[in-house]
């Protein structure tokens, strides 16, 4: 399975707007296109930062969708005044313990491996990250998305709601520098965000 993510950062004010125009307009074009397997939104709209992300069976299905979102996404670029960061991944892991409903929110962490080393990574986090945000109260599902061209990868953990995954920062603060330092890991970035749309049929990849 495969995934874009495209960032944009709008005035927060316009972060309904834009996850409206997603919902409305963008989200019926790309789900009916061949070998989508459906699309999210994350947002702030504390600082207008927001990720649509959509999924796909294959590269070849990604890939050949391009021109037609391309014009989409430059729509929204001129209608909320963005500059939109494009990022293609395969989706390594995604297992869901159950769904997500409104209120949901995700804590996304953005990293960088050696490339080389990345199913090590991968490995490492199914078996050292996942049983922890298993037992851990409100959670709901996890992703790990990698790049192998640079060895870049972006996690995102989901919570029912912000008190559940608020609860969990100092403990998982603690767990990703342990991971991180164990594995030769370079954390980013990290950020928490509202899971506004999630209009997913990505099977599980555990």
């Amino acid at each position: 399975m495969y995934a874009r993510s495209t960032t944009m950062r709008v005035r927060p004010e316009a972060v309904v707007d834009l996850v409206a125009f997603v919902r409305d307009e963008v989200m019926p074009m790309v789900t009916d296109l061949d070998g989508c397997v459906g699309l999210s939104v994350l947002s702030d709209r504390d600082t207008g930062r927001c990720i649509v992300t959509s999924a796909w069976e294959t590269a070849d299905a990604m890939h050949a969708s391009a021109e037609r979102i391309r014009v989409s996404r430059e729509r929204a670029a001129e209608r909320f005044g963005a500059a939109p960061e494009v990022q293609e991944w395969e989706i390594a892991v995604l297992h869901r313990a159950h769904r997500a409903g409104d209120g949901a929110c995700a804590r996304v962490t953005w990293a960088r491996s050696d490339a080389a080393g990345l199913d090590r990574v991968t490995d490492a986090y199914r078996e050292s990250l996942m049983p922890w945000w298993e037992e851990t109260p409100g959670f709901c599902s996890n992703s790990l998305m990698v790049d192998r061209r640079d060895g870049r990868c972006a996690s995102a953990v989901v919570f029912e709601n912000r008190e559940a995954m608020a609860n969990t920062r100092d403990q998982f603060t603690t767990l990703r520098e342990e991971f991180a330092s164990r594995m030769g890991v370079e954390v980013l970035e990290v950020a928490e965000f509202d899971l506004t749309l999630a209009h997913l049929r990505v099977p599980e990849t555990v």
